[in-house]
């Protein structure tokens, strides 16, 4: 009887419509992931953190330079060292002549000055600085080499498949690689393993002695929700963003690389972000795939020198910048169903605002406990002025000449002053007013000349003659 109801159900033209579905739907989403993205030549990628499911890639899988990206794995390496006991938030590292020695953008302090490891993850997310995150790797694993090949072991623990690092702060080097696929798995690692953690990609600002530096992920504050991650920059790159932000019971991750301007990573990942927020789970959606299952392609990442730091820019491209961006994000390759558009009045710059701050600035500082004398202390002294040194030289030696310009005798003994007073009365009255009736000034010029003859045979006055000092 079991049998023969079982035998009966699968007759069911609706069952068996469904279980032609259950088929048909895992094709249907490989042969969407296989089609390539021809509306954009940049990646991008949206995804749940807590499920991973993918609501949009595009070119997610293709190698590319991440930049100051690279700063995540750095803090994720750092985070597993502070959970095994190596080290706590307040061990002192000490900044090397290798980090000082790195480019910027950094924070600038002087070989020997020492910061707590909190304090350098800090400074090392919010300004991006590069020796604070070659501190933080000696500081771990004891020497640079050390950290780089921890950071390689941990991404093929998390599965970074298509990610190769070079170094932990993401200077340029053709060896450091990795995919926007990677970045995201990257990112939900962070936020699943360590959410102790989270509030650090957070932090708006940070204020150090009198300054106040400004994080440069535009999203905080700015896009209701946002909540972190990290931007990246260099012209090979072009301007590279993973942000993160929260509404209700729902976390996504975006990763936006390589687009021409600061500006437009930051409205390219609010518009990503809003979609993502919008899309409403369909029959297709809840069987997207996951990030995981992405698969990573080869080949050399692309170069962006050209269209970002090529001469046709009218400004100089930095991590800073802010010019108008020149695109928007469109929507090729892989979306889940029911992430659909806003319409065309919705644009990135349109879902941005100034909203309040979410916290005050983050103040840091250098040692172990805050000091204005330690921090004045941990910047170099600024290098001496050559130029104003050789100038005063030149003063020097003209300085006897605008002396004889500006003293009525020089010839004279340091009592001349005194006396050429009495000598122009005296010389006024003999003297023939048609002469030199003309002129206040130079009747005294030449009046002066009859009495300097008297003191012309003391030489003792030409050895004072060049120790005039020559005017202000």
């Amino acid at each position: 009887m079991q049998e023969t109801d079982a035998l009966s159900v699968s007759n069911f033209p609706l069952f068996r419509a469904r279980k032609r579905l259950a088929w048909l739907v895992p094709a249907l989403v490989a042969a969407v992931l296989a089609v390539p993205a021809v509306a954009r030549a940049t990646p991008a990628l949206v995804v749940e953190v807590e499920s991973g499911k993918v609501l949009l890639a595009e070119d997610a899988t293709k190698p590319w330079y991440p930049a100051s990206i690279t700063k995540l794995m750095t803090a994720y390496v750092t985070f597993k060292a502070i959970r095994e006991g190596r080290l706590t938030p307040q061990t002192l590292i000490t900044v090397s002549a290798n980090a000082a020695a790195q480019k910027p953008s950094k924070m600038g302090f002087k070989v020997g000055t020492q910061v707590t490891v909190d304090n350098a993850l800090k400074m090392m997310l919010v300004k991006s600085a590069n020796d604070m995150a070659v501190v933080l790797a000696e500081g771990v694993s004891g020497s640079l080499p050390a950290f780089v090949a921890e950071m390689n072991a941990t991404a093929a623990e998390l599965g970074m498949t298509g990610s190769h690092f070079a170094n932990p702060n993401g200077l340029p080097d053709p060896d450091n690689v990795s995919t926007a696929r990677d970045l995201a798995v990257l990112g939900r690692h962070i936020f699943l393993d360590f959410p102790e953690q989270a509030d650090l990609f957070r932090i708006p600002a940070m204020k150090i002695g009198n300054a106040v530096i400004r994080s440069y992920n535009k999203l905080i504050d700015r896009y209701p929700g946002a909540d972190g991650m990290k931007t990246g920059f260099i012209c090979a790159s072009g301007f590279n963003l993973v942000a993160s932000a929260t509404r209700g019971n729902r976390h996504l991750l975006v990763v936006v690389l390589g687009t021409e301007s600061g500006r437009a990573r930051t409205e390219q990942a609010a518009l990503l972000l809003e979609r993502g927020f919008q899309h409403s789970w369909q029959i297709f959606g809840a069987m997207a795939p996951t990030v995981e299952a992405l698969r990573n392609e080869g080949g050399a990442p692309a170069d962006m020198r050209a269209q970002v730091c090529g001469g046709k820019r009218k400004n100089t491209a930095s991590e800073d910048d802010d010019s108008p961006s020149v695109a928007t994000a469109t929507a090729a390759g892989y979306v889940a169903a029911g992430m659909g558009g806003l319409g065309d009045k919705v644009t990135g710059a349109s879902l941005l605002q100034n909203l309040p701050p979410s916290m005050p600035p983050v103040e840091v500082w250098v040692g172990p406990v805050p000091s204005a004398e330690a921090l004045a202390a941990a910047y170099p002294p600024p290098p001496e002025k050559k130029k104003p040194a050789a100038n005063a030289k030149n003063k020097t030696k003209k300085g006897p000449t605008t002396a004889v310009i500006d003293t009525s005798d020089p010839t004279a003994a340091p009592d001349a002053k005194p006396a050429a007073k009495p000598a122009a009365k005296p010389s006024a009255k003999p003297a023939k007013k048609p002469a030199t009736a003309q002129a206040d000034a130079k009747p005294a010029t030449s009046s002066a000349a009859k009495p300097a003859a008297k003191p012309l045979p003391k030489p003792a006055a030409a050895p004072s003659y060049p120790t005039v000092p020559p005017p202000q």
